[in-house]
């Protein structure tokens, strides 16, 4: 029963939580670049390299891998030098880490602009508003009325 108890805690502490939100939200992100990469990009670099799909272009290192073939079917005939789905999946990596260096950075630049600011001090609380009104009164009775 201890480590049932123990495993809540740990599972319920905020940095474990903000991970696995993390993880989930990144998960998420990456399909996106995934689409961006897959669906956007690579089909215009497809074009300008002759209307060929760029993610199935390999180099077979068997004999028994006709050229021609998508990429999954001559993977299942035999070994293959996948270079085009090497540089989709570069891409894919350099896109997200340009995209995460942009959101750091806006971060960052808000933290110090939220730094920079100066704090306003708080408002005096009623008893305080109330002290300085009889400090004040008992100042005007004491200059009235010296001893």
């Amino acid at each position: 029963m201890g480590f049932l108890k123990e495993f809540k805690e740990f599972a319920m502490r905020g940095n474990v939580m903000d991970l696995a939100i993390g993880v989930i939200i990144g998960a998420a992100f990456s399909r996106i670049v995934d689409s961006v990469i897959n669906d956007l990009f690579m089909p215009l670099v497809g074009k300008l390299i002759g209307d060929m799909d760029f993610s199935n272009l390999y180099i077979p290192l068997s004999a028994d891998v006709p050229s021609g073939l998508a990429l999954e079917e001559a993977r299942k005939l035999g070994a293959v030098f996948a270079w085009g789905n090497f540089i989709t999946v570069l891409l894919n990596f350099l896109i997200l880490a340009m995209i995460i260096f942009a959101i750091i950075k806006a971060m960052n630049r808000m933290m110090r602009k939220k730094a920079a600011a100066p704090e306003v001090p708080p408002a005096p609380t009623k008893e305080e508003v109330l002290l300085t009104e009889m400090r004040d009164s008992l100042r005007q009775i004491a200059t009235r009325n010296p001893m």
